[in-house]
């Protein structure tokens, strides 16, 4: 069967003031339909400049194709959950979610059935008439998921879009994820800084190299998401693989370091 995403010697040169920025260089790599894929790397290294190129949004050398179709610019097949929430700030919780499927002249009566069944999900109902600025982070960040879900993309793609909630906030958005994922195994490609959420959550993990970046590293992460996350995160299975996960990482971040040295 043929991946659901396929990255084909992707890469990438921002222009800068002091030249030209080599982001990614042949970056390859492969999702498989269902899959759960998470791309950690040091700050810098072209996470994210992979992820906009997969959702359309930006154009690089080299090939992404999504169901063997070649990525040409944004699509419904793909949502996108950013750093940032995103929401219009003028719309209700309510309006925000729907506001692709009016776009996409879904019929109101089925629109709402849509939108009420995720407002169950996301654990907002109650709050359908607040606008964002009534919000808190984590209530904006479960919004902004919804909203990409309402559309019912085959493929998330998620930059850091925990990174700005408090600790145990993140926590429980990691589980709603989590739970999410499990009940509709939508191919998944997340970006972030955080190694054990990216053990907590993923099939599979891609450290990323220091700039220009490029997959150096995969590893294979097996573990019984039906336990509770208190027994998930002690184990020694998960201990494990974080441990070698944080690792790879972190030669990938010593070896960042000496560039930024070496620079200046």
């Amino acid at each position: 069967m043929r991946p659901r995403i396929e990255i084909r010697r992707v890469s990438k040169t921002y222009a800068s003031d002091h030249g030209p920025v080599v982001a990614l260089r042949d970056t390859d790599l492969e999702v498989k339909q269902g899959e759960f894929v998470s791309i950690v790397g040091p700050s810098g290294c072209g996470k994210s400049t992979l992820l906009y190129i997969v959702g359309g949004f930006l154009a690089a050398e080299g090939d992404v194709f999504v169901d063997g179709v070649r990525v040409t610019g944004p699509g419904t097949d793909r949502g996108v959950v950013f750093q940032e929430y995103a929401l219009f700030p003028w719309l209700t919780v309510h309006d925000n979610i729907g506001y692709g499927l009016e776009r996409q002249n879904v019929s109101p009566t089925e629109r709402e059935k849509i939108i009420g069944g995720l407002i169950d999900v996301i654990g907002l109902a109650g709050f359908e008439k607040r606008y964002p600025r009534e919000l808190s982070g984590g209530m904006k960040q479960r919004v902004a998921i919804a909203r990409t879900l309402a559309c019912d993309p085959a493929i998330l793609l998620l930059d850091e879009p925990f990174g700005a909630l408090d600790a145990q906030t993140r926590e429980i958005m990691q589980d709603e994820l989590l739970r999410i994922w499990l009940e509709t195994r939508k191919t998944v490609l997340l970006v972030t800084h955080d190694v054990t959420e990216a053990v907590y959550l993923s099939n599979r993990i891609c450290v990323m190299s220091a700039r220009p970046g490029q997959i150096i590293e995969q590893f294979t992460v097996e573990l019984d998401r039906t336990r509770p996350r208190e027994e998930l995160v002690l184990s020694a299975a998960f201990n494990e693989i974080r441990n070698q996960v944080w690792l790879s990482v972190r030669r990938q971040a010593i070896a960042a370091g000496r560039q930024n040295a070496n620079a200046s």
